[in-house]
């Protein structure tokens, strides 16, 4: 007897009953004020890990980043604060495509990642610097608009390095644009 597989439509369920593509999805695009503001509250966290020295916060701000990346702003304590509660209060959305965003956050996630694990290593100053970077860049995102994520994306883009059907709205992601 053979047995035959309904056809898989995107964004249908396994048989298992989940949507994984729904379970890690990402949105694009992204409120631009949203993405700023995380970034502020990022940096709130970094500066107070750093003055207190306590490693733990490297393992609290790496796996908020995980949170992020991983399933977008569904279940990140600083994205849901930033999503639904402080940037609705800044008024209308900017809109600003999703996939160099998440791009970004993965790199957070890789640096904070890297912090904590010096950290655990016993090389504390070197998880301090990169901690120090990720505070920069983090910074730059939330204070001046410009995110350096999405600037790597889009340079990874043009060189082919990203294929066009990640982000056809990212192809053209200049500086002029962030």
């Amino acid at each position: 007897m053979s047995r035959q597989s309904a056809p898989r439509t995107s964004g249908a369920a396994t048989p298992s009953g989940v949507d994984w593509r729904a379970v890690f999805a990402f949105p694009n695009p992204v409120n631009e004020y949203a993405a700023r503001i995380t970034a502020g509250l990022v940096v709130v966290l970094a500066v107070a890990t750093l003055l207190t020295g306590f490693g733990w916060g490297l393992a609290i701000i790496a796996a908020g980043f995980w949170l992020r990346v991983l399933f977008g702003p569904r279940i990140s304590p600083l994205a849901l604060l930033s999503v639904k509660v402080l940037a609705p209060r800044l008024g209308r959305a900017k809109l600003v495509p999703g996939p160099p965003k998440r791009f970004a956050q993965g790199i957070g996630a890789a640096v904070s990642t890297g912090a904590a694990v010096l950290f655990v290593a016993g090389l504390a100053p070197a998880a301090w610097v990169l901690l120090a970077v990720l505070i920069v860049a983090a910074s730059l995102e939330a204070f001046a608009g410009f995110c350096l994520g999405c600037v790597i994306f889009g340079f990874l883009q043009r060189r082919g390095m990203i294929p066009e059907d990640v982000c056809e709205a990212c192809n053209n992601v200049s500086l002029s644009q962030l």
